[in-house]
């Protein structure tokens, strides 16, 4: 059959980012079906869906939904009118089915199918598809899938997979070229799942609580794969990077003895690391840590069941600092038990953190399957038949996010290197001028003082 799979997402801020799943359904599938990816960031304009359909003719299209929205407090934005609008536009043009997928989708999958007005949808992993491709090939009921969904009927969440994932890296395909015109910058996974038990946190729920390692060598193929693509950068996608110490070493020494040269950065979380770690991954390549610290006050990072304290989160800083690596540090204000001493707590132990960016988000998005959902949903501050499609933040009665945003705002004194939220548009524009001259990567480090 031939598939045409959708990339929905056109959230560029503060950058636009590779949709990495759709190579992995790309891969699973390539072998019995044709397959194209049409990205919505690639489009010259909406007549450009019209045409690709009529002349590539699918048997099915699959659409991937990354974010529901933009999950900022200070301006939410709302994605699902966009994702309405895109399937009304397929359904005017093709009478095939479409079938929903992707990490915003697996969060509210019921929800969104309804919508949306789409046939089918796959929850969780994306290579299930190649299942519900196949019995629709042989007029099969699809119901007995795992993980497949259809209107009217209540989700299943299915169990992760357990086994190795291959991306499929077409260097020729425009999906590619895009990225690395934008800055050169390619995404790469080498893991699934999370254990950590963060409240607010879906990752758990899209990919499961158990680690499913990728072979260090696979990881180091692929990464060779996006270099010989033309990449002048990659991120690892992972939940954080360093919650396997050795895995994550192994894929180091991986790169190093694969001759990785392109710097890459990743997700870490701030826990004390194994001697000279941060050393060996800046000898392979690791230009940026990303790390997702959310607070400085242990009652808060007690709050948000973090797996670090705040002496972890000076130690692995002034580790990474000190083996020559850009640093930046994510906070998460407002949650459960946020108060003035707590935030003071923050702010005044961030002003201990020297040669690093640091990004401030008010305000907890509330998802299902999350701890925070549960506490809100225990605190009156929503019920069960609430829409959270649209979004909705937890609102803490000891300080709003409106005074905590003041309060950081004043702190900040007009420093360049304290960002309250992702930038906004502003930011994602004089980032796109600097990677069309020529830049690469997140470009944040421009701001350290």
């Amino acid at each position: 059959m031939k598939v045409l799979l959708v990339s929905a997402n056109i959230f560029t801020e503060p950058y636009p980012v590779y949709p990495l799943g759709l190579d992995y359904v790309a891969r699973a599938i390539a072998d019995d079906h044709k397959v194209k990816i049409l990205d919505l960031n690639d489009l010259k304009n909406v007549d450009s869906i019209y045409e690709l359909i009529k002349s590539f003719l699918p048997d099915i299209i699959g659409i991937s939904i990354r974010n529901i929205d933009n999950t900022d407090t200070t301006d939410p934005k709302g994605f699902i009118n966009r994702y309405k609008k895109l399937v009304a536009l397929i359904r005017n043009c093709s009478k095939s089915p479409i079938v929903l997928g992707g990490s915003g989708f697996t969060i509210f999958p019921a929800e969104v199918l309804e919508a949306l007005h789409a046939d089918y949808g796959i929850i969780g992993e994306g290579e299930r598809f190649s299942l519900f491709l196949n019995a629709i090939e042989k007029k099969e009921d699809v119901s007995s899938i795992p993980g497949v969904i259809t209107r009217g009927n209540k989700a299943q969440i299915p169990k992760p997979l357990d086994k190795s994932f291959a991306a499929q890296i077409d260097i020729n395909n425009s999906h590619h070229k895009f990225y690395l015109k934008k800055g050169g910058m390619l995404n790469l996974q080498t893991k699934r799942g999370c254990n950590f038990k963060c409240i607010y946190c879906t990752y758990p729920h899209i990919e499961g609580s158990r680690l499913r390692l990728i072979p260090p060598k696979e990881v180091a193929i692929t990464a060779l794969k996006l270099q010989e693509a033309g990449a002048k950068y990659f991120f690892i996608t992972d939940s954080a990077f360093n919650s396997d110490f050795s895995h994550s070493s192994e894929v180091a020494k991986e790169f190093i003895k694969n001759g990785i040269s392109i710097p890459w950065g990743a997700f870490f979380a701030p826990k004390s690391p194994p001697k000279d770690y941060f050393k060996l991954l800046k000898d392979a390549g690791l230009n940026h840590v990303e790390f997702g610290t959310e607070a400085m006050s242990n009652k808060m990072l007690a709050s948000y069941k973090k797996p670090f304290k705040i002496n972890n989160i000076f130690d692995a800083h002034k580790l990474a600092n000190n083996a020559g690596l850009h640093v930046a540090h994510f906070f998460l204000l407002g949650g459960p038990g946020e108060n003035n001493d707590t935030l003071k707590e923050t702010l005044s132990n961030i002003d201990k953190l020297d040669k690093t960016v640091l990004f401030f988000f008010c305000g907890l998005r509330i998802y299902p399957y999350t701890a925070l959902y549960d506490i809100a949903l225990s605190e009156g501050q929503i019920s069960k038949d609430d829409d959270l499609l649209k979004p909705v933040f937890y609102q803490n009665e000891s300080i709003r996010s409106e005074e905590i945003i003041r309060i950081v705002t004043r702190y900040a004194k007009g420093r360049m290197n304290w960002i309250i939220g992702a930038g906004g548009e502003k930011t994602a524009k004089i980032l796109a001028k600097m990677h069309d001259h020529g830049y690469s990567g997140p470009l944040w480090e421009h701001l350290i003082k």
